[in-house]
């Protein structure tokens, strides 16, 4: 017998028809709670936590259960009275409980979603004081876009130095705090995309490869220098720092922007667009960390020059 109560199924399932031994089960996508039930006649009772440990794997598969040891009357109509019920008592009790599991499953997984866009936002700070300490080292520049086969490395691997998490082997894909614990693939290694952004050309954009001091930035505190990465199938997963895809885990064009719906390999949105809430985690360039919704990036967030 199956029940649906919005998004939790609730389920009767009989271990053992004969011995009127069934399950009640509650579930959802990510959680699951079941009750062992034992009839008696027209009365039903629910099997304890310590009862269900006692019983050996062949007990509770041919639906048999331990005895008890002998009580005085007394003592046994009061266990009675209290482990005792109706079936329609019994509805009334599943009823009851999967009104509460309803309530309590999009709570959990409310709150296991907050849990996770906190460890994000850790991660993009700890990321921008990486950052921060690359740029008084190397006279307040800060890396951009990568090139494949060339001698710009990307960010990620010029900021394993300066972190507080110390890769192991000098390998980045051993640094937690480049991957978002949201992000739907567990196998991506960067879960951030970079600020590219050229400025005009004759295209309209352009890619910005050599890197800039921070000092060129008008605007630190509204500029945002890296952003949740996009996941989909046009969206690569990088799973060494030598892969061609190392070159798109930057925006510099409109069409990369969460806004835009193109999927393009090479063109298409590569900022999150609904990976926290609706919207993304982003840092900016005074080392800030904030949420901000979708339809609020706008271009001129990724400019250096306005």
């Amino acid at each position: 017998m199956l029940w649906c109560l919005g998004v939790m199924m609730v389920e009767l399932k009989f271990a053992n028809a004969k011995r009127g031994t069934f399950l009640l089960i509650f579930r959802d996508k990510k959680y699951m709670m079941v009750i062992g039930i034992r009839a008696q006649g027209t009365r039903a009772k629910v099997i304890s936590d310590q009862e269900n440990e006692s019983m050996s794997s062949q007990d509770r598969e041919s639906g048999r259960f331990p005895e008890r040891h002998e009580e005085s009357d007394v003592r046994q109509q009061h266990r009675s009275f209290l482990t005792g019920f109706t079936l329609i008592e019994l509805l009334v009790v599943i009823a009851i409980i999967a009104l509460l599991m309803g309530i309590l499953f999009p709570v959990l997984r409310k709150a296991r979603e907050q849990g996770r866009d906190v460890v994000c936002r850790n991660n993009l700070r700890q990321i921008g004081l990486a950052a921060n300490f690359y740029a008084d080292h190397y006279g307040l520049y800060i890396p951009r876009s990568a090139e494949w086969g060339g001698d710009i490395k990307p960010w990620f691997q010029l900021f394993m130095p300066f972190l507080a998490q110390k890769p192991v082997d000098d390998d980045y894909r051993n640094v937690k705090i480049f991957r978002c614990p949201s992000y739907p693939d567990k196998e991506q290694t960067v879960c951030y995309v970079v600020n590219g952004w050229g400025g005009d050309s004759d295209n309209g954009w352009r890619m910005q490869r050599v890197p800039t001091r921070l000092t060129d930035c008008k605007s630190p505190a509204t500029t945002i220098y890296l952003a949740d990465n996009e996941d989909g199938p046009w969206r690569t997963i990088l799973k060494n720092a030598t892969d061609r895809d190392v070159t798109r885990c930057d925006v510099f064009r409109p069409s990369h922007l969460p806004n835009s719906d193109s999927q393009d390999i090479g063109g298409g949105r590569r900022v999150a667009r609904a990976r926290h809430k609706n919207g993304c985690n982003c840092l900016f360039l005074d080392w800030h960390v904030d949420w901000m919704a979708a339809e609020e990036m706008t271009a001129e967030m990724w400019s250096f020059e306005r």
